[in-house]
């Protein structure tokens, strides 16, 4: 099959199919533009002529490239080419998977950056609690801090998704949906959120289910929820690097350094596996680690 109707019908195949997001779409298309302009450019113009040493090869100069690429975007394009080939040879359209050896790189094991829980006071007490849009910013915070809801499910939630007063339910990846607890500030700040700000905003805008609401009353965007968390860093004075995650790792790393069980924030989060939670605990051996240190008479 010419490359351009392969590849829009493998993009087809994901987003009606697999139902992925929005955001890993737009992933898949950057990284297969990129091998379907490489392909072209070595005279190649249909899948069948794809042969593993011409993915090798594309694949060496990529990882050759200057500056070198992250090793996650480099698996990311490894991940991206082998997806595509599989479902092109499961549809029939190619005889057999040319990426059949191909393996991604092992991604370096990297530590989630949590803030200090004095860190964290300070950031979810910086919004003016006079505006309009801090008494929102609080309650976002607030929210994310409480819940260890990703930015994304944060900013989808609905008002009917807090009916259930002390727990709240996010919708996660693949729309999974999972039940989480709500602690007493974050309910606090929300209901003030409810009564004394977002009427005012909901009727400056179209009818709208969403729970945050913009200043012009349309649906808060994941954008702006992050120009919100960069925006109380900076009036908190925070130096740490604070990226839309940060909250989430605080969540998840505190709650183990609480005594949490692993397998409990696992539920919380909504990871599938138990592996992907684990990476918190490093966090917390760390944290101990360095109290041992200051702390023991004999540790040095």
């Amino acid at each position: 099959m010419l490359l351009d109707r392969a590849l829009d019908a493998y993009l087809r195949h994901v987003t009606i199919e697999r139902g992925l997001s929005a955001h890993t779409i737009a992933a898949y298309r950057r990284d297969l533009d990129g091998y379907r302009g490489w392909l072209a450019a070595e005279g190649i113009t249909d899948t069948t002529e794809v042969t593993p040493a011409v993915i090798d090869r594309f694949i060496a100069e990529r990882a050759s490239a200057e500056p070198a690429p992250a090793a996650t975007s480099l698996a990311r394009l490894q991940s991206s080419v082998r997806g595509w080939h599989r479902f092109l040879a499961r549809e029939g359209i190619e005889a057999e998977d040319p990426s059949g050896r191909l393996r991604p790189p092992k991604a370096p094991r990297r530590l989630p950056k949590a803030l200090t829980i004095e860190q964290v006071e300070r950031l979810l007490a910086a919004p003016s609690p006079e505006e309009p849009l801090g008494i929102r910013d609080r309650a976002l915070l607030e929210l994310l801090y409480a819940t260890g809801a990703r930015v994304s499910e944060a900013v989808g939630l609905d008002v009917d998704d807090l009916a259930h007063g002390e727990v709240l339910r996010l919708r996660g990846k693949g729309s999974k949906e999972r039940i989480v607890p709500v602690g007493s500030y974050a309910r606090d700040a929300v209901d003030a959120y409810l009564t004394r700000v977002r009427p005012g905003l909901a009727a400056k805008g179209r009818a709208s289910a969403r729970l945050f609401l913009g200043a012009r009353g349309a649906p808060l965007s994941r954008q702006s929820a992050w120009l919100v968390i960069r925006a109380a860093a900076e009036r908190a004075q925070i130096t740490a690097e604070v990226s839309p995650h940060t909250l989430r790792h605080s969540f998840a790393t505190h709650l183990l350094q609480g005594g949490a069980d692993v397998r409990v924030v696992q539920e919380l989060l909504g990871h599938s596996s138990v592996a992907t939670t684990q990476i918190y605990t490093h966090v917390s051996v760390d944290a101990l680690r360095d109290v041992y240190a200051t702390s023991h008479p004999r540790a040095r």
